[in-house]
């Protein structure tokens, strides 16, 4: 893949070798991640940052990532605080903000929007989740974080069991890391979900004909047992056509201490894309679980941070001048970065 001025709508547009080159990439943005070093590589670029769904991580997250690559951010974070509830179209909307911007970061509720948008950009556009369809960079850092999980256990991607519990139909984030982890060899992917919210017919039919196990599951104890990783996720409720029926399966499928400890082998890591619901009877996993070493949902967070900081590098052209631009903190406080 050509990365210099390019959209990032789809994981389909990602190869194996695409992949390995932006987790190369963030690798190196740990020390800028931990603010040991500050790099100003991005200085004098601007970023528009255009949220049109609720979001705190992804939109949060972009700007970091941005920020600390030396470049500026301008955000807009509700529809109608934008010309689009004026009746602007899409199209006129990227033609004109593009003009002002350096690169665009996109969240919209409804699938193919952001390509939409993108098509009539002038500049890179990042999709940052369209409606129940994709959400490319939440599966790289899925990705990435199950990749350093795994290292640590001595294991690769490759012969991945992998076990995703919830909401598969409206859940992008797992229709997307579905289709990067078919990249990968002999993955056995455990679907765990009710009927009426199965991953997509059309994605189980990808993962079987490139060669994968799909097994699937209405029950959670047999779908997460034996599993490398427990990728959870929450109801979509706002995808609902009525919040009567979301509430049919709001904390359905709950893991707890208990649970875990009983179904699950010891090393078995437990994620989930966030943000998880943590009202009453509804949550997907329970606090119980907050202090529990294979808990890696913040740990996924953090790379959330050096994921989309190497998109930006990337697109933008300085993934290889980084460094260049360099310097140490003038100020005590670093991070830890797991």
């Amino acid at each position: 893949m050509e990365f210099v001025g390019s959209h990032v709508l789809s994981v389909d547009q990602f190869d194996r070798g695409a992949i390995q080159r932006i987790f190369a990439v963030a690798d190196e943005m740990a020390p800028y991640a931990r603010r040991e070093r500050i790099t100003r590589v991005l200085e004098g670029a601007i970023l528009s940052n255009m949220f049109f769904e609720p979001s705190t991580r992804t939109r949060i997250s972009f700007g970091c990532a941005f920020n600390m690559l030396g470049g500026e951010v301008r955000e807009t974070t509700e529809l109608k605080s934008s010309a689009l509830a004026k009746g602007e179209s899409l199209q006129d909307t990227a033609r004109v903000l593009s003009g002002y911007s350096d690169v665009i970061v996109m969240r919209h509720y409804e699938a193919g929007s952001v390509a939409e948008f993108a098509r009539a950009s002038r500049v890179p556009v990042l999709n940052a989740g369209d409606g129940p369809n994709e959400h490319p960079s939440q599966a790289l850092l899925d990705l990435y974080t199950i990749r350093k999980e795994l290292k640590s256990r001595d294991r690769g991607v490759d012969g991945l069991r992998i076990a995703l519990v919830g909401d598969l139909k409206y859940g992008r984030a797992v229709h997307s890391l579905c289709k990067l982890l078919a990249l990968y060899d002999n993955v056995h992917y455990k679907l765990v979900a009710p009927p009426e919210l199965g991953l997509p017919g059309s994605i189980v039919d990808e993962l079987r004909s490139a060669g994968h196990v799909v097994s699937e599951y209405s029950q959670l104890q047999p779908g997460i047992d034996h599993v490398d990783i427990l990728y959870v996720t929450r109801t979509q409720e706002e995808r609902f056509p009525s919040q009567a029926e979301a509430d049919r399966y709001r904390g359905l499928f709950r893991l707890n201490q208990a649970i875990y400890t009983q179904h699950c082998e010891p090393n078995t890591v437990i994620m989930h894309p966030l943000p998880r619901d943590s009202r009453a009877q509804a949550q997907e996993l329970d606090d119980d679980l907050i202090e529990h070493p294979n808990l890696a949902i913040f740990r996924q967070t953090d790379n959330g941070i050096l994921v989309r900081m190497a998109l930006f590098a990337l697109v933008m052209g300085v993934a290889d001048r980084v460094h260049e631009y360099a310097r140490p903190v003038t100020w005590a406080t670093t991070r830890r970065f797991a």
